[in-house]
């Protein structure tokens, strides 16, 4: 969303983003990371809606970034549309050590296809890049699902804070840009912006791929 500041013309930027992935991959955790750099280790399934809201500078502008965590409804397969609508942003998660996450995924970009009728930013992030002594899925294998589905991919640890806040702001910054290819000043894009929340214009970003060990 772009709207008018205190009348001076200034914009402000708000953005759905949304976390989607199995039970227990870290979703919970990589939000409440980014959003107020905690942990938990004790980290229940989430209950009820839960997201958070992060401000982020972008080229001299304040972005307001609203991430969704799915509220643990993805253990009955009850994600709804709600939940998708309006979304601009994705972060589809797995766990590295748990390879029926990652064999998971294409299943949940189908879900976000089918839901979301907006073009979306999406990550691809192989959660829990510290258990490197457990590891199921390999770092090629997440880089080459990336690259098949054209999807940017980062491996984080929400426990070390391993490119945690590089991967949500890199999502952010691709859908600030997506959205920075059309004319923000026209009438009729603003109008556009007015009745669907945020509307994401198609755009090719460059995707890029940082494991943990990326310098």
């Amino acid at each position: 969303m772009a709207e008018n500041g205190d009348g001076d013309g200034a914009e402000e930027y708000l953005f759905k983003v949304v976390l989607i992935g199995d039970s227990a991959v870290g979703k919970s955790n990589l939000l409440s990371r980014f959003a107020r750099n905690e942990f938990d280790s004790n980290s229940k399934a989430t209950i009820g809606v839960e997201f958070q809201t992060q401000v982020v500078e972008i080229d001299g502008k304040e972005v307001k970034a609203q991430i969704w965590d799915t509220a643990g409804q993805e253990r009955f397969r009850a994600v709804t549309s709600a939940y998708y609508r309006g979304a601009v942003g994705a972060l589809v998660v797995y766990d590295i050590s748990r390879r029926g996450t990652f064999d998971g995924i294409k299943r949940w970009l189908e879900e976000l296809t089918t839901q979301n009728d907006s073009t979306v930013a999406r990550m691809l992030v192989g959660n829990k890049c510290d258990l490197e002594n457990i590891r199921e899925v390999s770092t090629e294998e997440g880089k080459n699902l990336a690259e098949e589905e054209g999807l940017f991919f980062m491996e984080t640890s929400a426990l070390d804070s391993t490119n945690v806040q590089t991967a949500f702001e890199i999502v952010i910054r691709e859908i600030y840009n997506n959205i920075s290819r059309k004319t923000l000043n026209s009438d009729s894009y603003k109008a556009e912006l007015s009745v669907n929340r945020v509307s994401l214009v198609n755009g090719a970003g460059s995707k890029q791929g940082l494991s943990c060990c990326s310098r």
